[in-house]
């Protein structure tokens, strides 16, 4: 038997659940991404890019591909797609895990203040000029338009599009994971006194958070926005384990 599976990725944590699954032997995985980033890493099974048209669009084609299972393995800040995964597994009957990673913890050093979102972001830096490094999505960088009085860095894997306009703005295209001493090259070269990110969780892009402590950085953080209750886990290895206890033993499929 063939279980059919699909995953909404984006993220690192979604590749290695596809290539677990694969190599059971029994799973035709398909990988769905939403098509913001250009030029996604290779994902090592199919893969379907762009939305299902909501809850509705995203119940007819589990219905229609006989999806066995749905795995919401998208970024903890994804808050929308994973409610419409939730609703969207209800409606077609179909059960849903998902891998919930958790957050940062702040530790001793950390100069955090947590803001709702990423307007209240903008104006926490004040007033007066700072030297700001944007950790977001590009998708979320152009509210920081209305606060023009800061240099900023934006960080992202694809260009700002349309480009910010801001006078004072350098971009750099890259993608992680990011090593503690890279981000402290980054942090004292722009001479930044705040970072704004989110609090994404995972070992990836910590090293800003690591940078930031040590030079006594402030970071503007961004909470995490709530998630359904759906069966979860917090790691890979734990979700993939509640997986096989739902699929059960792979068959023995002979000689």
């Amino acid at each position: 038997m063939t279980h059919q599976i699909l995953i909404l990725g984006g993220t690192a944590e979604a590749r290695q659940i596809a290539t677990a699954l694969v190599e059971r032997g029994d799973c035709a995985v398909t990988l769905s991404l939403a098509g913001r980033t250009q030029n996604p890493a290779g994902q090592g099974v199919p893969v379907r890019i762009g939305g299902f048209g909501g809850a509705g669009g995203l119940a007819d084609y589990l219905r229609q591909h006989a999806v066995e299972l749905l795995i919401d393995a998208t970024h903890p800040y994804a808050a929308r797609i994973s409610a419409n995964a939730a609703e969207a597994a209800t409606r077609a009957g179909v059960p849903i895990l998902a891998l919930r990673r958790p957050g940062w913890e702040r530790t001793e050093g950390d100069r955090w203040t947590e803001v709702a979102d990423v307007d209240a972001a903008v104006t926490t830096l004040g007033a007066a000029p700072r030297h700001v490094f944007l950790a977001l999505g590009r998708q979320e960088v152009h509210a920081f338009e209305t606060a023009p009085q800061h240099r900023y860095v934006v960080r992202s894997v694809d260009p700002v599009e349309p480009p910010l306009a801001l006078p004072y703005v350098e971009t750099i295209l890259a993608r992680g994971p990011f090593e503690t001493a890279d981000e402290l090259a980054l942090l004292e070269r722009h001479r930044i006194d705040a970072v704004v990110s989110k609090n994404s969780g995972g070992s990836a892009t910590y090293g800003k958070i690591a940078a930031a402590r040590a030079l006594g950085v402030e970071v503007v953080m961004v909470r995490r926005p709530p998630l359904p209750g759906v069966p979860s886990a917090p790691t890979v290895h734990e979700l993939v384990a509640m997986i096989a206890h739902r699929l059960g033993p792979v068959a023995d499929r002979g000689v």
